[in-house]
């Protein structure tokens, strides 16, 4: 065992109790997930103090069942990562302080790591990273373009300045009285619409990779509203059709902009939203002809919250002499930026 690495990563940001270990930085050999979605749903959104009790009753037979399925022991692991921001700051906690009672009983080497380089560090599970890359982050709470010069650097050249796109998502498919996550349900409603709806798209100024989609919700909620107000009724499929044209138009616009001026090598996709099959099949599509820059898209199971991005993010941090000592704390609103001092 002592010529193989393992990180074991720990992943509670949100709603997934989530322990993974990853072998040499790029093999998984465990990824346990307990997801919350059935004790939210009823609410129409996460509950915080329900994710954290959940996240309580679930770390240790998560954590158990990770080292079963890697067929290892606690001894044979390198350093254990643990996301310490941003995100819910109670749900947080619980893998923050579990990470640091693993790492104070068993003497292994702690890391803390930022949620979005675990999103991004997802691809680096799929193929090896080749810099300079720039990275679309499309989830429920971030929207933004982060370029990479090298391992652990990153630099956010555009964010959203509202609402993420897949907050957007989930508030327009409230509209529509669809259950909760919205977005799966968008863009299949979508994949058996039209587009015939004329809905705003928000390029905001000249030469900016912000996004901004506050905007393109209100207009979707006003349509829904007139419709109603008129008597009329609207297809549900055309509008979430309609909606998501906008959202993957602008995404898609803006990210081959950027690409084209920062002449990067490779285009990862990570995030929540990475899963939407519109907004893959659109960069495939914008990317295809184009051999000079590789397009990554992780598998759907690497998209949404789960702890093998972190361990795979952690790797490359613990490789590069990053440790966190037990002062580490939950940092709800921590800039990926404190990584490129590494």
């Amino acid at each position: 065992m002592d010529k193989h690495q393992f990180i074991m990563g720990i992943e509670t940001s949100c709603d997934e109790t989530a322990v993974a270990i990853v072998k040499n930085g790029r093999e998984v050999v465990a990824n346990v997930v307990a997801s919350q979605i059935e004790s939210h749903k009823r609410f129409g959104g996460v509950v915080p103090e329900i994710a954290s009790r959940h996240h309580v009753e679930q770390m240790t037979i998560v954590l158990e069942e990770a080292l079963n399925e890697a067929d290892i022991e606690m001894k044979d692991i390198s350093a254990v990562a643990v996301t310490e921001g941003p995100g819910l700051v109670g749900a947080l906690l619980v893998g923050v302080n579990a990470a640091k009672a693993i790492s104070f009983a068993h003497g292994i080497p702690l890391v803390g790591v930022h949620h979005i380089a675990g999103h991004i560090y997802a691809n680096r599970l799929v193929t090896e990273m080749v810099f300079p890359a720039m990275s679309l982050v499309v989830s429920g709470g971030h929207t933004e373009l982060v370029y990479m010069k090298e391992h652990g650097h990153f630099e956010v050249i555009g964010e959203t300045r509202d609402d993420a796109a897949g907050e957007a998502y989930d508030k327009v498919a409230r509209t529509l009285h669809l259950p909760y996550p919205g977005g799966p349900h968008i863009d299949r409603l979508a994949h058996e619409g039209e587009p015939s709806i004329k809905l705003p798209r928000a390029w905001l100024e000249d030469g900016s990779y912000d996004f901004s989609f506050s905007g393109l919700k209100s207009a979707v909620i006003n349509t829904v509203h007139n419709a109603e107000q008129r008597g009329e009724s609207i297809r549900p499929e055309d509008l979430a059709a309609s909606f998501q044209d906008s959202v993957i138009d602008v995404l898609v616009t803006k990210t081959v902009n950027a690409v084209k001026e920062y002449k990067v090598k490779q285009l990862l996709l990570a995030g929540g939203v990475a899963a939407n099959k519109g907004l893959r099949s659109a960069l495939e599509e914008a990317f295809n002809e184009n051999k000079e820059i590789e397009l990554v898209i992780p598998p759907l199971n690497l998209c949404t919250d789960n702890a093998a991005m972190i361990a795979a993010a952690g790797a490359i941090m613990f490789n590069k002499g990053v440790r966190s000592d037990l002062a580490l704390n939950a940092n709800p609103g921590l800039d990926i930026a404190i990584h490129n001092n590494i």
